[in-house]
């Protein structure tokens, strides 16, 4: 892996007078968004500054370490995780709200504007336009799979354009999953491709090679398929809780997150940082000490419950957070929604696993309660309909209570319970 070397920066070069009054423009707006209660201004600022000057993306990336994250699942997490990393050693504009389309970036990136770092969370099918417009020093790949079909289309298109975007990249470092059929498949047109082997426990989109449509199949040391499209060989390997790199180095990772797939978030936040000179055993102290992503992960004291929020928006999502719910029968609140930020069509409830749920005291929730009781019911899961989540927590008994939703109905139950208290 290349290691960048880290430049002595003072204050970063003045911006153009358009992109400065651009950038003040956004920051007036966002100011203005959060006084009258209407948002964080994560959104607005940018789309404000990006209207007044297009190229406002692109001059607020230069004379910074830029890493991108991108994937179906654990952006958020990793973005946050490689922030923390990072700010020992710098400054680091981060769009830890999630907002992660090019408006999300640009009043990330205004909101800090001496920031020597950037660690940016993006939209997968937004990152060959944020790839057109800045020159990364990284780009991680996570994974790919179905989210939101009515919005995003099929996994496959999605791996194909990536793909593309990473060839028209001539020199982009592209820290990529190499369990992972799909996300391998777009970072093998990379110039400068970095395998990591975290895990993948969700084969559910990448039954069939997305070179030849044949079958994958599980052989020694991987997966490959006959048309010789294989897993490559990482040079990073999440073995047993420890970061091990094929030349030796090696660093114990303890993540204050639950979960497999969070411990493999910590990996590829650590090796991210590492590519920027960061030492890997700074990076993954600092960037394990984080214990919530954005409210993910706290717990909240309601009408003598502790609820733990979680958030789950697609079947991989969905089997990674069953796995983290605390061991024994503590009760759940499921709330699900089928809003434009979620994806109108809730079917992929079809493909989670909930039968993992029976013996679980369940309440099924969320303006889609009903299609997630109906779902239940096929999976023999035991439950009660109370569409409202705040409703639902209280209608369990006093002690831990764990509630799961999809985007909004996670986003707006948090609120709720922040105001509540």
């Amino acid at each position: 892996m290349t290691v960048l070397n880290r430049p002595s920066r003072g204050t970063r070069p003045s911006l153009p007078v358009r992109t400065r009054a651009a950038v003040a423009a956004g920051n007036a707006a966002a100011r203005a968004s959060r006084a009258a209660g209407l948002g964080r201004g994560g959104i607005i600022g940018g789309r404000v500054s990006l209207a007044l000057q297009p190229a406002a993306l692109a001059h607020l990336c230069r004379d910074r370490e830029v890493v991108l994250v991108t994937g179906t699942n654990g952006k958020s997490t990793t973005t946050c995780l490689l922030a923390a990393a990072l700010r020992p050693f710098g400054g680091v504009a981060c769009n830890a709200s999630g907002a992660n389309m090019p408006d999300g970036l640009v009043a990330a990136l205004a909101a800090s504007p001496t920031a020597r770092y950037a660690a940016l969370e993006v939209d997968e099918n937004h990152l060959p336009a944020v790839l057109a417009e800045t020159t990364p020093a990284a780009v991680v790949l996570l994974n790919l799979s179905r989210d939101q079909l009515d919005r995003t289309g099929e996994v496959r298109r999605t791996e194909n354009v990536l793909r593309a975007a990473f060839a028209a990249g001539p020199s982009t470092m592209v820290i990529a999953n190499c369990d992972d059929p799909l996300a391998a498949s777009a970072a093998m047109a990379a110039a400068n491709p970095v395998w990591l082997s975290a895990g993948n426990s969700w084969r559910g989109d990448s039954a069939s090679c997305p070179r030849c449509g044949s079958a994958v199949r599980e052989a020694f040391g991987g997966w490959r398929c006959f048309c010789g499209f294989a897993r490559p060989e990482p040079a990073w390997v999440l073995d047993d809780g420890e970061l091990v790199h094929r030349k030796g180095l090696r660093v114990r990772l303890a993540p204050a997150l639950p979960g497999r797939a969070n411990a493999g978030n910590l990996a590829f936040a650590a090796v991210a940082a590492a590519s920027l000179g960061v030492p890997l055993d700074a990076a993954a102290a600092a960037a394990g000490a984080v214990d919530q992503v954005d409210g993910r992960y706290r717990v909240v004291g309601y009408r003598e419950r502790r609820v733990r929020l979680l958030l789950a928006k697609n079947p991989a999502g969905w089997a990674e957070t069953l796995r983290i719910l605390a061991p024994g029968a503590s009760p759940a609140v499921l709330a699900v929604n089928a809003r434009e930020a979620d994806g109108t069509d809730p079917s992929w409830l079809w493909d989670v696993a909930f039968g993992a749920l029976r013996g679980r005291r369940i309440v099924a929730s969320g303006d889609r309660a009903m299609d997630l009781s109906v779902r239940l019911s096929y999976a023999e899961v035991a439950h009660r309909v109370v569409p409202d989540p705040l409703a639902a927590v209280a209608a369990l008994p006093p002690g831990p209570v764990e509630l799961v939703g999809n985007y909004t109905a996670f986003r707006d139950a948090a609120a709720r319970l922040a105001h509540a208290r």
